[in-house]
């Protein structure tokens, strides 16, 4: 099996936001897909891992944005695995335009779940043996976020759609959460051009998140998302977005 793996995708109506750009969303739903499509050549897809009674989850993603892709527009990604870590599995992605521009790169963590007890399953243990390959194109591991005093908060409830199939919330929606918070004003005059966002507790339907957010930093917005517990409120996920 090519330790790269390369897939095209159009950018559809399905894609963007109300100004023809790609959505920061459907940019991670592209990755998940590519992703899953090459562990599904290597014989690692959702269906094959849960006969071991796993699941791929990915903790945190990176995103450098060189320029959104518009609609109509067919990029062509690249993905590859890089060497495992002791807890997680690297894998790197860089997008082109149809002349052979970059428009995007990343790099997601991504680790093994145990279907029952969703407790992590480190690499070592999980009989899961992932070839790494490094060609020079690899963005740094993303850091965790240290949480901050933030200004304004807004409450949301994990509905229906908000699901996947491990019955959690999926990553692609907090994006939409995020974005729901800026309004269009905002967005006509401001593009993104770089991401980080950390996952760090699955939610459910009908729990409730309280979303921290503001501009710590000209240019720069943070946001964690808390769930309220018995003793203290859990931090579920944090992101920080960067715009220009």
């Amino acid at each position: 099996m090519e330790p790269i793996y390369q897939q095209d995708f159009e950018i559809t109506d399905l894609y963007v936001d109300c100004f023809g750009r790609l959505l920061p969303s459907k940019l991670l739903y592209i990755l998940q897909e590519v992703a899953g499509q090459h562990f599904s050549r290597l014989s690692m897809d959702y269906e094959a891992l849960a006969q071991q009674g796993m699941f791929w989850a990915v903790t945190r993603h990176k995103v450098q944005i060189s320029r959104l892709p518009q609609r109509g527009e067919t990029i062509h990604v690249e993905t590859w695995p890089m060497p495992t870590t002791r807890v997680a599995y690297p894998r790197s992605m860089v997008a082109y335009d149809a002349e052979g521009n970059e428009v995007f790169r990343s790099i997601s963590l991504w680790v093994l779940m145990d279907l029952n007890t969703r407790n992590m399953i480190l690499p070592g243990k999980s009989g899961i043996s992932v070839p790494g390959t490094l060609r020079g194109l690899e963005l740094a591991s993303p850091l965790g976020l240290p949480s901050k005093l933030l200004a304004s908060q807004r409450e949301r409830t994990v509905s229906f759609t908000d699901l996947d199939r491990n019955g959690h919330m999926n990553n692609t929606k907090y994006l939409d959460w995020i974005y729901d918070l800026l309004p269009s004003p905002f967005q006509a005059q401001h593009t993104i051009k770089e991401f980080t966002v950390c996952y760090l507790s699955e939610t459910r339907e009908g729990q409730q998140l309280t979303l921290h957010w503001d501009f710590p930093e000209e240019g720069c917005l943070q946001v964690d998302a808390y769930r309220r517990g018995e003793e203290k409120d859990e931090r579920v996920f944090a992101a920080r977005i960067l715009f220009e």
